[in-house]
């Protein structure tokens, strides 16, 4: 990225920032991360993602961006065009928590290099965690997300073989990493394996506090038992998918109003009735808390077997045995 592109993402002065950022994976227990330092007394996190750093990136935000059929044009969250909308934007996520350590979560940034790279340049040290989860099971809670999110009208097996980027991409951790490296000190990356957070909740989240230089002393004992964002999935597969196909714009229809740039009224009223339907659908066939259909044994030996190749190098990267807690 030349200086003149990253020119508008140095902070200006008076914005204020996070002292660390939670980056991804997607679906490897970030929010979990984020329940249990937001109880920390001395820790402040917005409650929602907020994905500002690749926040004009269409690959990691296709619905931060909307086109409006009538006019043909777009409506973007550019930051050359509008800088101090988008800063002022994001540094109003943290007002609430002046005094206190600052933090947020984007699930995204990871697999984002504009991410590293704009972190990175930051006057002020910002410090990065991030989850990593067994990379073919990440992949396929990834798809269950995207199932109930409207996006995906397939089965896995058909993502897989036709729209594989859509699931795969966000568990190719070592390049991504790598990144990051490039971009931030080591000192102020910490990896956390999810497998790792769920066998030893307390030691790891006390691992992450001696990180963020924060007591941990200052937690309550409960905190350890925190487990958020719990699997839901429709009692019904199909029809599901079939809604999924025939509505797919709601979609799109999450962020219609918490952005910086707002969709235009058609595209937001087109994007309503999809989700008016997405309501309509959950009545008769809702989500339920429960565990979903394990993976076809098959497809597991096969994506491991990509991820294997994939990941070499991942335990020198860094500096931790993870690989061997992943495949056999």
């Amino acid at each position: 990225m030349s200086e003149a592109q990253l020119h508008h993402w140095k902070a200006p002065e008076g914005i204020l920032l996070p002292n660390f950022i939670i980056g991804g994976a997607m679906k490897s227990g970030t929010s979990t991360m984020h329940a249990m330092l937001a109880q920390h007394p001395n820790i402040f996190i917005p409650k929602e993602e907020l994905g500002f750093f690749d926040i004009d990136n269409i690959i990691e935000h296709y619905d931060f961006n909307f086109f409006d059929k009538k006019t043909q044009e777009w409506t973007t969250q550019d930051m050359d065009r509008n800088p101090q909308l988008l800063w002022d934007w994001y540094s109003s996520k943290f007002k609430e928590g002046e005094g206190k350590l600052r933090g947020e979560d984007s699930t995204s940034y990871l697999t984002s290099k504009f991410a590293a790279e704009r972190i990175g340049m930051q006057e002020q040290d910002i410090k990065v965690i991030f989850m990593l989860r067994q990379p073919s099971k990440r992949a396929y809670s990834n798809y269950h997300h995207l199932v109930r999110a409207g996006v995906i009208a397939h089965s896995f097996e058909d993502v897989l073989q036709f729209h594989p980027n859509l699931v795969l991409r966000r568990s190719l951790y070592k390049d991504q990493l790598e990144a990051y490296y490039r971009f931030i000190p080591k000192k102020n990356i910490k990896v956390v394996v999810f497998e790792d957070l769920i066998e030893k909740p307390k030691e790891i989240l006390l691992e992450v506090c001696d990180f963020l230089g924060v007591a941990s002393d200052e937690l309550d004992p409960a905190i350890f038992e925190t487990h958020a964002n719990a699997g839901k999935f429709p009692v019904f597969t199909k029809p599901q998918l079939w809604k999924n196909h025939w509505f797919r714009s709601y979609g799109n229809s999450f962020n219609l109003k918490s952005l910086p740039l707002k969709a235009p009224r058609r595209v937001a009223k087109r994007a309503m009735m999809s989700k008016l339907a997405t309501r309509l659908h959950g009545i008769v066939n809702p989500l339920k808390a429960k565990k979903a259909l394990p993976m076809n044994a098959a497809t597991k030996k096969f994506l491991d077997s990509y991820f294997q190749k994939e990941l070499a190098g991942l335990d020198e990267l860094v500096d931790q045995p993870i690989l061997h807690k992943w495949f056999e």
